[in-house]
């Protein structure tokens, strides 16, 4: 007797590295890097305003496998590895009766290699519980844009043709070919739109810089000058920090990136499994271009944790625009949920799905952010309010975290959405820096962190209207 039970949907995640939300039309960028992106998004369910719970790599790789903040999984920065008995998204797909594979970067492994080991092999006991590998751990030190170098289930080099986004997506088309008959979740994971480490470039496909060069740069990049910790002695002060030199190779490597999610999609279509597959594309984190601070990301300001996401396929098409704040974190329980798979009590994060159904009494209105590489930060964004605090370097602990912050920053998104004005000291605002410390405390608290003493900016006259509490509910 047949077993009549209708196949789960299979699960796709298109992973892309350090890509800002606004690099997409629906998002005001004018240049048409990503219409595959935008009209699927129109058409399915946009994640309009998505953000990072950890604006570095690795943390951030941990919290979506797990839908844990980074602290709670041991990466609170990069080089620490995840642990072998974490409950990850493929371990739970497995026991579902799902073929699970990884394809590209990893970025998980950490200081876990043996003496005289190549750093970039993955262990089999280092990979999450993917039953089908083919990953390097830091794939922008593997090699380069034409030289993508992976290694298999056995840790045999792999070197995948073409151009390194286009590699990553043939391999995961080719997956996913061999596996249509068989319940599948595959996380593909690019390095692009990433700058390339050993020379401090984003370097796109040949001939696709010259097309972006020059042209649009975001309001809050084309107002900024390069961070005082970025410039070397005696360099002049750029406006932009790295954005001028940047963005077109930039914007190339976004370009390239739709275009290989285009082609995914049509191999979905031509393999009739358009209907039967759910397909998440997001981003570990953003980009700021050394205006925030000395490198491109680990700030709380929107151009680093704010991603591109967009869900569609079963239980997604039609859902339009989300509109509610949501974290990484919510993202790994989203996607169990739509398969009828059981979300783990741990799980920080929450499913998508009520909301779709018009159940937005319970979300959250705020997202909390971890700051825990090259300085320890806590912040928490509301539709309207951005709050940081930042710890002295003295009271750093050794978990992530720190015993002693001070107050950094307080924006207001409404009045100020490329955050320009830090409104800290202002002492019109003294009683937003209240609601919103007692709303950060209250989230740290929520995932396990020590309550810890907050040194209050002191209150200046900034000549700005004195909001009211109540406003600070939005």
């Amino acid at each position: 007797m047949s077993d009549a039970r209708p196949q789960r949907p299979n699960v796709v995640v298109f992973f892309t590295d350090q890509q800002r939300w606004d690099t997409s039309g629906l998002h005001g960028n004018p240049l048409g890097l990503m219409p595959n992106f935008d009209r699927v998004a129109r058409r399915a369910t946009h994640v309009s305003q998505c953000f990072t719970c950890q604006p570095v790599c690795g943390p951030a790789r941990a919290c979506l496998q797990t839908g844990l903040y980074a602290t709670p999984t041991g990466v609170w920065r990069n080089g620490l590895g995840l642990k072998h008995d974490a409950v990850t998204l493929p371990k739970l797909f497995n026991a579902a009766g799902y073929h699970t594979g990884y394809i590209g970067k990893w970025h998980l492994k950490g200081n876990q290699a043996k003496k005289g080991d190549n750093p970039m092999i993955v262990p089999a006991e280092c990979r999450g519980g993917y039953q089908e590998w083919l990953g390097v751990d830091i794939l922008e030190f593997s090699g380069d844009e034409y030289h993508a170098l992976l290694y298999d289930n056995e840790n045999r080099p792999v070197h995948l043709p073409g151009y390194r986004t286009d590699a990553i997506a043939d391999a995961g088309i080719r997956f996913i070919d061999r596996h249509q008959d068989q319940p599948f979740f595959l996380m593909m994971s690019f390095v692009e739109p990433h700058f390339q480490n050993d020379r401090d470039d984003y370097p796109p496909p040949d001939g696709y810089r010259e097309n972006y060069s020059g042209r649009w740069v975001p309001p809050d990049l084309a107002a900024l000058p390069m961070h005082e910790s970025a410039r070397k002695p005696g360099e002049p002060v750029l406006s932009g920090g790295t954005a001028h030199a940047h963005l077109g190779g930039y914007y190339g490597m976004v370009k390239r990136l739709d275009e290989a999610f285009g082609r995914l999609l049509d191999a979905l279509k031509s393999l009739d499994l358009e209907r039967k597959t759910i397909v998440l594309f997001t981003s570990d984190h953003g980009c700021h271009f050394k205006t925030r601070n000395g490198e491109y990301k680990r700030s709380c300001h929107e151009s680093s944790i704010r991603v591109p996401t967009l869900l569609c396929g079963p239980g997604f098409e039609g859902g339009g625009q989300v509109s509610q704040l949501v974290s990484l974190v919510d993202l790994p329980p989203t996607l169990l949920d739509a398969c009828a798979i059981a979300v783990p009590p741990a799980m920080e994060g929450r499913s998508l799905l009520p909301l779709l159904r018009g159940q937005h009494q319970d979300w959250p209105q705020e997202v909390f952010l971890q700051i825990s590489e090259d300085g320890v930060g806590r912040a928490v964004r509301t539709q309207r309010w951005k709050y940081c605090i930042m710890a002295p370097g003295d009271a750093q602990d050794q978990d992530g975290g720190a015993h002693s912050y001070e107050e950094a920053f307080l924006y207001d998104l409404q009045y100020d959405p490329n955050e320009l004005t830090n409104l800290i000291h202002a002492e019109s605002h003294q009683q937003v820096r209240q609601v919103m410390r007692e709303r950060l405390l209250r989230r740290m608290k929520d995932i396990g962190e020590k309550e810890p003493t907050i040194t209050l900016a002191e209150p200046r006259p900034s000549g700005q209207r004195r909001v009211s509490a109540p406003e600070t509910l939005q």
